[in-house]
């Protein structure tokens, strides 16, 4: 069965740095976009960052110069380095992918299950 799976969520302080990845199983024929959503409580979901399979990049414009994503196309996974992180930036962060898995298959919006950012002092 096809998931994706978030790694490298936690606690950190403003100033500070994480990185998270975002890794999918099973059976993968191709993956189009890939990219990073965020939810903080009482708000809808928005986009972080996002990553086409030719390697171009799309940033909210409250993380460019902070954030930086990066796929790993042998391996099927996307990063997301995040660099001086702000309290504003607490949030479960959620991957999405575009997957075919066939060359016959329709592509599907695969969504990780989460994980947790904190930033605080």
């Amino acid at each position: 069965q096809m998931q994706l799976a978030e790694s490298g969520g936690g606690l950190v302080q403003p100033g500070g740095s994480l990185r998270l990845s975002c890794a999918a199983s099973g059976i993968v024929f191709r993956i189009n976009d890939m990219g990073w959503y965020r939810q903080a409580p009482g708000k809808q979901r928005e986009l972080v960052a996002i990553m086409t399979s030719t390697g171009s990049t799309n940033y909210a414009d409250s993380v460019k110069g902070r954030f930086t994503i990066s796929r790993d196309y042998v391996k099927n996974t996307v990063y997301l380095q995040m660099n001086n992180l702000r309290p504003e930036d607490t949030a479960v962060y959620y991957c999405n992918g575009d997957i075919r898995r066939s060359y016959y298959s329709d592509t599907i919006s695969q969504w990780g299950q989460g994980t947790q950012v904190t930033v605080s002092s």
